[in-house]
């Protein structure tokens, strides 16, 4: 036959602080188990320091080998090519002429998100495959609003030499052709350690 355990309150009452004063129950500003704060001197964080970039981006569209293709075609009868696509792999050089040094590649995409006027939704990453910074990128998002004579879009983030980098571009068209290409001069401000 089973027997009852019994137990006095004031027992029970202990017994069940003393099980939830062993758990670790989060309160504000205490760091939770899977996040812990980091010396920036460990990483070789030591100093910001921050780097301009002039870069020659080529958009090209037309030609057997073109950087830039459509993946997405435009609404019907889109005056401003609302909600196309293109996925690009561009040239970036330190020169406007497409055979000077390459230094890198702008990889990502781009979408026209303007109804009413040409504006596009860049999204892509500086590569670099040169030099010191070969292997490093950062990564720019923003609003070009191509008619303008200087569109300025954010730096939000990057990788290798560009870790924890932030900043901005400033893109000025410097040829747009008949057939669609285009280049387009990149000046970089990039703050990084």
């Amino acid at each position: 036959m089973a027997r009852a355990l019994l137990i006095s309150p004031s027992f029970f009452i202990f017994f069940i602080f003393l099980i939830f004063s062993s758990a670790k129950i989060p309160v504000f500003g205490e760091e939770y188990s899977y996040v812990k704060r980091v010396n920036p001197k460990k990483m070789k964080m030591l100093k910001e320091k921050l780097s301009h970039f002039r870069l020659y981006w080529h958009d090209i569209l037309s030609g057997s080998n073109p950087t830039s293709i459509p993946v997405v075609k435009p609404v019907n009868n889109s005056s401003t090519f609302f909600g196309s696509i293109n996925m690009i792999d561009n040239p970036l050089t330190i020169e406007p002429k497409l055979n000077s040094k390459m230094v890198g590649k702008a990889q990502g995409f781009y979408a026209s998100a303007g109804q009413e006027n040409f504006g596009l939704l860049m999204v892509m990453n500086f590569a670099f495959n040169d030099g010191k910074y070969n292997g490093s990128t950062f990564t720019v998002i923003g609003r070009n609003d191509v008619f303008s004579k200087v569109r300025e879009m954010e730096i939000v983030g990057g990788s290798g030499l560009f870790r924890f980098a932030t900043g901005y571009v400033q893109a000025k068209t410097y040829m747009f052709g008949t057939n669609g290409d285009a280049i387009v001069e990149y000046n970089a401000y990039v703050l990084h350690y």
